[in-house]
C-alpha cells in the first residue's frame, strides 16, 4: 500500500503542464487611431492574427477615436497596468513625443506602426521602433502610373488625407513632385482634404463638378477617397473612361472598384504585414532583444493588368 501511495504521488507530480492553462508570457497593448477605418481594420487584424499565432501572447487593443490626448492616456494606462510592450498607430505623428517619453521613462518597449512618429527623423530612444512603408514611394508610384495613362499631360485634382497626417502630406508632395517633371506636365487645378473619407470625397468632387472645374484625373491619397470620387463622377453622368482615378492602399474595396472599372491605379500598402512585423518586433523587444529602429514594408503599384495577383 505504501508503495502504491508513493507511485500515485509521483504520478501527480509529473502530470503534463497542459492540465491547466498557463499565464500569458507577453502582454502587448495596442492603441489604434480608429477602429472605424477600412485600412486600419486590416492593420489591426494583422496584429491580432500574429498575436494569436504566438505562444503565450495576450493582446489588449483600444480605440483612440482620432483623439491624440485619449491615445496618450491609453498609453499611460497601459504602462500603469504593467504591460510588456506597447504598439501605437499614432493619431498625430507630431504629437508622439509624450508617448515616446512615457514609454522610455518606464522602460516599456514601444513600437509605432503605419503612421511614423515625429521622432523618427530626430532619432528614437532605445527600445522604440517604427514599422511601416516608406511614403516617399507611394505617391510617386501613384502619380507616375497616372501620368502614363494621361500621356504625360492634362489637369488633375488631389484629394488629401488629414492635414496633420504625415502620410497625407508626403503623398501629396510626391504627386506634386512627379507632376512637375519634364516628362509629366500635369497641372494641379484643385487640392483639398477629404480626411480619408469616402463620403467627404464624394461631396468634394461633386462640388468641384458643380462649380465647373475641369480635370482629367483625380489623385487621391487613399482608396476610400478614390472610390468617393468615382461615385461623384458617375452620379454626375461622367463616363468613367474619360477620367483617370488613382488611389493608395489596395484595400479590398479599392481592388473591387478597380475590377469594376472605377479606379485605374492604386498602390498596395501591405497593412497585414505591417501588423505582423509590429507584433514580432514588440515580442522581440519585450524579451530584451535588439531590433532595428525602422522596419520598412515596401509599397507595390497595382494596375488592372496586375490586379489578379492582389485579389487573391
Amino acid at each position: 500500500m505504501k508503495a502504491l501511495l508513493a507511485l500515485t504521488a509521483l504520478s501527480l507530480l509529473t502530470l503534463p503542464s497542459f492540465a491547466a492553462p498557463a499565464a500569458a508570457e507577453t502582454r502587448i497593448a495596442v492603441s489604434m487611431t480608429s477602429f472605424d477605418n477600412p485600412f486600419l481594420t486590416i492593420l489591426l487584424n494583422g496584429i491580432r492574427d500574429e498575436a494569436a499565432r504566438g505562444q503565450g501572447v495576450e493582446l489588449i487593443a483600444e480605440d483612440a477615436q482620432l483623439d491624440p490626448a485619449k491615445q496618450l492616456s491609453q498609453v499611460q494606462n497601459f504602462i500603469a497596468n504593467g504591460v510588456d510592450a506597447i504598439i501605437v498607430n499614432p493619431v498625430d505623428g507630431d504629437s508622439t513625443a509624450a508617448i515616446t517619453q512615457a514609454a522610455a521613462d518606464a522602460k516599456v518597449p514601444l513600437v509605432y506602426v503605419n503612421h511614423p512618429p515625429a521622432e523618427l527623423d530626430a532619432g528614437m530612444p532605445d527600445g522604440t521602433a517604427f514599422v511601416g512603408s516608406n511614403e516617399k514611394e507611394s505617391g510617386t508610384m501613384e502619380a507616375e502610373a497616372a501620368c502614363k495613362l494621361l500621356g504625360g499631360q492634362g489637369t488633375a485634382v488631389i484629394l488629401m488625407g488629414p492635414l496633420e497626417n504625415h502620410a497625407a502630406l508626403q503623398r501629396t508632395r510626391d504627386v506634386e513632385a512627379a507632376f512637375s517633371q519634364p516628362e509629366c506636365k500635369i497641372e494641379i487645378v484643385e487640392k483639398q482634404t477629404a480626411n480619408w473619407n469616402r463620403t467627404q470625397a464624394q461631396d468634394l468632387v461633386s462640388s468641384w463638378l458643380t462649380a465647373g472645374t475641369q480635370f482629367d484625373a483625380v489623385i487621391a491619397n487613399n482608396d476610400e477617397m478614390a472610390i468617393g470620387a468615382a461615385q461623384a463622377l458617375k452620379a454626375a453622368g461622367v463616363t468613367m473612361d474619360k477620367v483617370v482615378i488613382a488611389g493608395i492602399d489596395a484595400t479590398p474595396d479599392g481592388l473591387a472598384a478597380m475590377k469594376a472599372g472605377d479606379i485605374d491605379v492604386t498602390v498596395y500598402q501591405n497593412a497585414t504585414k505591417q501588423g505582423e512585423v509590429s507584433v514580432r518586433t514588440a515580442i522581440r523587444l519585450a524579451a530584451g532583444e535588439k531590433s532595428e529602429k525602422t522596419l520598412w514594408v515596401p509599397f507595390e503599384p497595382v494596375t488592372p493588368e496586375t490586379l489578379a495577383s492582389y485579389t487573391k
